[in-house]
């Protein structure tokens, strides 16, 4: 924490609000999204219009692994291009939101399950920026990344979720930022041009995965493993999935 009279300020600020602030699941996809005007990046844009204005955005991204969960608690943080192969125009955006180091404070002091570290070293991945520069393209509400870590099970992340319950009560958009069906090795790309082309597999789990959500039921999407063949098909490795786990206290009771 800087100060605090700056932390106290900050949370201060941050009132219970009447209506919670939503919690959003959001599948990146490819980082060109991030520069493109398309379908996806037209939603996001709408999406932030039929919300109100957050006080600050904490994004749990999927390209953020790390041995323990950490927070961003840097006061700028930095753009990062993580990825390669792309047109130089992709290397080139720069997001400056600024950070709050008073909410990453906050964030350790709320969460009681585990111990969260504070990092000045990471900054914003394009799980994140190329969704949020969407939403808020003035870069002026503060962004925070709440990293993933690997060595622990869906349960785990739930939990968590749970215990980030109440920033929404004062403001913080929660956005988890991944995809349900992610598994590059089995890309069709010669197919990339064919209107709704899918895999069985992939177009059976996400319409699994869907009616899962909306049937209110978590811990089915927590035992993600037990769902099946599909299931291994589509979260061969669970990174792009678990952001969808902070997204689920919403469906069931607390």
């Amino acid at each position: 924490m800087n100060n605090l009279s700056s932390f106290n300020k900050f949370t201060d600020n941050l009132k219970v609000q009447d209506d919670i602030m939503p919690v959003l699941f959001i599948g990146h996809g490819s980082p060109m999204n991030g520069i493109e005007d398309n379908e996806f990046s037209k939603r996001w844009a709408a999406m932030a219009k039929e919300i109100p204005v957050p006080t600050a955005v904490l994004v749990v991204s999927a390209h953020w692994l790390s041995h323990g969960t950490l927070v961003t608690a840097m006061e700028f943080p930095k753009t990062i291009h993580d990825f390669g192969g792309f047109p130089q125009e992709l290397f080139e955006v720069q997001y400056p939101a600024p950070g709050n180091p008073a909410l990453a404070d906050e964030v350790v002091s709320l969460v009681k399950r585990v111990n969260i570290g504070l990092d000045h070293d990471w900054g914003l991945d394009h799980g994140t920026w190329s969704v949020v520069r969407h939403m808020y393209p003035e870069a002026k509400i503060p962004v925070l990344q709440l990293s993933i870590d690997y060595t622990k099970p869906p349960q785990y992340h739930y939990d968590l979720a749970k215990e980030l319950y109440s920033l929404r009560k004062k403001g913080v958009l929660i956005i988890g930022s991944g995809n349900m069906v992610h598994n590059l090795r089995m890309v069709a790309w010669d197919k990339m041009s064919e209107p709704g082309f899918g895999f069985d597999w992939a177009l059976k789990m996400n319409d699994t995965f869907k009616q899962l959500i909306k049937g209110g039921d978590p811990w089915s999407l927590i035992n993600y493993e037990s769902l099946g063949r599909e299931s291994a098909l589509a979260i061969p490795t669970p990174e792009h999935y678990l952001p969808l786990l902070y997204s689920l206290v919403t469906v069931a009771q607390l």
